[in-house]
C-alpha cells in the first residue's frame, strides 16, 4: 500500500487527543501513522489509563475536542466496562487501555511498521 495524501485535519486531532491523555496522567502515550497500512484509518493514539473513571473522563474530552473540531465520533466500545475504550472518529482511532489490556494486545508490536507521530 502507498502513502495517501496528508490529512492535517486528522492528523492534528490525534495529537490533540493525546496531549489530551497526557493532561489526564494516562502514560506509555502512542501516536501512529497509519496512512498507506492501513485502510481503515489514519491514525491510531495509544494511551494507558490508571482507572475505569480516568479513562471515561479521557474519552469524553477527547470526544468533546472532536466535536469542537468537526470530527464526528463514528463509533464508541468499550465505555462501561473501562478497561479498553475505543473511540472511532475514523481518521482517528483513540485506544484508552487499562496496564493488563495494553499488554496483551500491543497494538505497537501489531502496528511496529508504522511512523510515530511527535505529539509534545
Amino acid at each position: 500500500m502507498t502513502k495517501r495524501k496528508p490529512n492535517e485535519q486528522a492528523k492534528e486531532f490525534a495529537v490533540a487527543a493525546a496531549k489530551i491523555a497526557q493532561e489526564r496522567h494516562c502514560s506509555n502515550i502512542v501516536v501512529l501513522d497509519l496512512r498507506g497500512l492501513s485502510p481503515a484509518t489514519d491514525y491510531f493514539v495509544i494511551a494507558t489509563g490508571t482507572s475505569e473513571r480516568q479513562m471515561r473522563t479521557v474519552a469524553d474530552e477527547v470526544s468533546e475536542a472532536g466535536r469542537e473540531r468537526g470530527m464526528s465520533r463514528f463509533g464508541r466500545a468499550g465505555y462501561e466496562q473501562g478497561r479498553w475504550i475505543l473511540l472511532d472518529f475514523v481518521d482517528v482511532v483513540l485506544h484508552l487501555f487499562d496496564s493488563e489490556y495494553r499488554e496483551f494486545y500491543d497494538l505497537e508490536l501489531l502496528w511496529g511498521d508504522a511512523e510515530r507521530v511527535d505529539y509534545e
